[in-house]
C-alpha cells in the first residue's frame, strides 16, 4: 500500500517491561539487543498501529483524542498473550495497566509535551505505535525471557492512499484457521504480506496491494473465500446500494477502523450485510458489473477505493478485472465515510452509536 507523507517523530520513545512493571523513557533511536528471540526468531512480535487527534479544549489544556482505542488495546492484548507461554499469562497487562502507562506516563511526559502542543497547533493527525519485543540478550528458541513493551508516536499530514492498484495472489496464503494467528496483528503474519505485494508486482507493475483468499488451496479456486489484503482489511460496494463486509474469523483482523466505518455507513443509511465472498461470486460480480468498488480499510488511510483490481487462475493468468464505477452514489458514499471517520475524531460530528470517543487531559 501507499505510505506517510510529512511525518515527524516523537522525540522519545518507551520501554515497559511487562514482569517488573518497570516504565523507562528511551532516546528515540534506542535499540534492541541484535542477539533477541524477537530479532532471530521472530518470537514475541506483536504491534498497534493508533491513530489519535491532538487538541486544545476550551479550557486551554491540552487533549487527546481516540476513537474506539479500548479495542485496540484489546487487541493489542490478545496479540501479547499469544506470544506467551501458558505459564506466563499473568504478565498480560490489563486494558487499565496499558491506558496508565501510554497515557498518564508516556504521552504526559515533559519531553513530549512541545510535540503534542505543536499537534495541537497543526490539527495534524496521531500515530501510535506500541509494540512488544524481548529485552534479554539470548538466542534460545523460547518463550520470551524478558517481555516488554516499546512505544514510539508520530504525526503525519496524510496518507497517500488512493489511486491504487492490486492483484489477487492465489498462491499465496497469509495465515491458517487452525493456528488462529490470521486474527491477531503479529509479526510473524506480515512477511507473507510484503512477499505478497511483491507477487503482485510480477504481474501488474504498478500493483501496490494484494488480496488473499483463505487457507484452502486444495479446494478449486472459485470455492475459495475472500480474506483480506496484505494490510487491511476489504468492503465491497455492490450496485444494488448494499455494503459487504467479510465476517470476523481466524484469518481477518478485527479491524477497528472497520468497525467505525461499518457504524457510520448505517448512520447514512448503507445497508451492510455481513458475509463470507467466495472468489467466484467475485469473479461473476466483476464480470457483470455488480462489483462498485473495493474499499482498502485500514488505520492510517482509514478507507481507501481501488483504482483496478487483477483477477487471475492458478497460473496468475488475468481472468478479469475491476474498475470502479465512479458515477454510481455508493462509490461517493465510501469517501464520504472515510471524511466522517476523522471528522469524528475532532469532535465535528456525531460519534455513531456503538462506538466511543476516548479523551484524556495530558
Amino acid at each position: 500500500m501507499a505510505g506517510f507523507e510529512g511525518v515527524k517523530w516523537a522525540p522519545r520513545q518507551m520501554s515497559y517491561i511487562l514482569g517488573k512493571k518497570d516504565y523507562a523513557l528511551l532516546d528515540p533511536d534506542s535499540k534492541v539487543f541484535a542477539v533477541s528471540r524477537s530479532i532471530h526468531y521472530g518470537l514475541f512480535l506483536s504491534f498497534e498501529g493508533i491513530r489519535f487527534f491532538c487538541k486544545r479544549n476550551d479550557s486551554g489544556q491540552i487533549e487527546v483524542v481516540f476513537f474506539n482505542w479500548l479495542k485496540n488495546l484489546q487487541r493489542f492484548q490478545k496479540g501479547i498473550a499469544f506470544n506467551l507461554s501458558s505459564k506466563q499469562q499473568d504478565l498480560v497487562p490489563t486494558v487499565e495497566e496499558l491506558v496508565d502507562v501510554f497515557i498518564h506516563k508516556f504521552f504526559s511526559e515533559p519531553n513530549l509535551r512541545p510535540f503534542f502542543e505543536e499537534m495541537a497547533e497543526l490539527g495534524a493527525q496521531g500515530y501510535f505505535r506500541p509494540f512488544t519485543i524481548d529485552e534479554e540478550q539470548s538466542i534460545g528458541v523460547t518463550f520470551p525471557g524478558l517481555p516488554g513493551i516499546r512505544a514510539v508516536v508520530c504525526r503525519y499530514d496524510r496518507y497517500l492512499g488512493e489511486p491504487f492498484s492490486g492483484v489477487v495472489v492465489p498462491h499465496l496464503v497469509r495465515a491458517v484457521d487452525i493456528n488462529q494467528m490470521g486474527c491477531l496483528k503479529l509479526g510473524v503474519n506480515y512477511l507473507v504480506s510484503v512477499k505478497a505485494v511483491d507477487e503482485a508486482r510480477k504481474i501488474d507493475p504498478e500493483a501496490g496491494a494484494a488480496l488473499f483468499l483463505d487457507d484452502k488451496p486444495h479446494l478449486e479456486l472459485e470455492e475459495r473465500l475472500i480474506s483480506e489484503w496484505d494490510s487491511s482489511c476489504c468492503l465491497f460496494a455492490l450496485q444494488d446500494g448494499t455494503v459487504l463486509k467479510i465476517p470476523e474469523n481466524n484469518l481477518i483482523l478485527p479491524s477497528v477502523t472497520i468497525q467505525g466505518i461499518v457504524a457510520i455507513l448505517k448512520e447514512m443509511d448503507v445497508p451492510v450485510i455481513e458475509r463470507h465472498l467466495s472468489y467466484g461470486e467475485l469473479l461473476t460480480k466483476v464480470k457483470t458489473n455488480e462489483l462498485v468498488a473495493i474499499g482498502s480499510v485500514g488505520t492510517a488511510g482509514i478507507l481507501n477505493r481501488c483504482e483496478k483490481l487483477l483477477l487471475v487462475d492458478e497460473e496468475g493468468r488475468t481472468i478479469a478485472t475491476h474498475l470502479p464505477q465512479k458515477d454510481h452514489p455508493l462509490y461517493d458514499k465510501l469517501g464520504e465515510a472515510r471524511t466522517y471517520f476523522w471528522n469524528v475524531y475532532q469532535e465535528k460530528v456525531k460519534v455513531p452509536d456503538g462506538m466511543t470517543l476516548n479523551k484524556y487531559i495530558l
